[in-house]
């Protein structure tokens, strides 16, 4: 997927790649990961507590199954 920087060093976030990873506008972490760069939102700075444990709050990222294996199996490789 190709993108575009404009002359103020502004890059667009094609829409359908930002629905797939979770962007919402806002803030945004960004580094460099060698000659690439790494945007990751924020995550909320607070917990709730429901039923007396403590909750990270929902990101808006779907979570399958397919993640929760990639998650689990993270360490293994």
């Amino acid at each position: 997927m190709r993108a575009t920087i404009d002359k103020a060093g502004r890059l667009v976030i094609p829409k359908s790649l930002r629905d797939r990873l979770g962007l919402t506008p806002g803030e945004v972490e960004v580094t460099a990961d060698g000659s690439s760069l790494r945007v990751e939102a924020l995550a909320g700075d607070g917990l709730v507590e429901e039923g007396g444990r403590l909750v990270i709050p929902a990101s808006g990222l779907p979570v399958d199954d397919e993640t929760v294996r990639a998650l689990r199996d993270a360490d293994r490789q």
